[in-house]
């Protein structure tokens, strides 16, 4: 098994550059959730998170290490989680609705897919594999 050498300071930038772009659009994405037009609901992050949280992680797998594209999906989670939970003065900012659920799993999933997807294209790319 070989191990890959440290990272560059080029990759070290982009991987900087894509956790902050992750960490805003989570944080985007979470407020602008609740957004109505009249009184129906219209839920645009839901798309918004769809689209980006899967390029987020193929892009990371491109431009820094496919073995650290799981970065972006994290912090996205965490971030959700973590101001969504305990948002600002204490506020509940991830909505108890079914637009909860679907940001989740419009954003989560597909990001998860293109994760298994990238690692199992780089696992089948290790010398000594069938």
């Amino acid at each position: 098994m070989t191990v890959p050498g440290p990272l560059t300071w080029e990759q070290r930038l982009f991987l900087l550059l894509l956790v902050a772009d992750t960490v805003l659009l989570a944080v985007l994405e979470l407020f602008f959730l609740p957004l109505r037009i009249g009184v129906v609901p219209v839920p645009v992050t839901v798309l918004v998170g769809a689209l980006t949280t899967p390029w987020l992680v193929s892009t990371t797998a491109k431009l820094v290490r496919p073995g650290l594209s799981w970065v972006p999906l994290a912090v996205w989670v965490v971030v959700v989680f973590g101001v969504g939970m305990l948002g600002p003065g204490g506020d509940l900012v991830l909505i108890q609705d079914w637009r909860a659920l679907v940001l989740l799993g419009a954003s989560a999933l597909p990001g998860a897919m293109v994760l298994g997807g990238g690692l199992g294209r780089a696992a089948g790319r290790k010398p000594g594999r069938g």
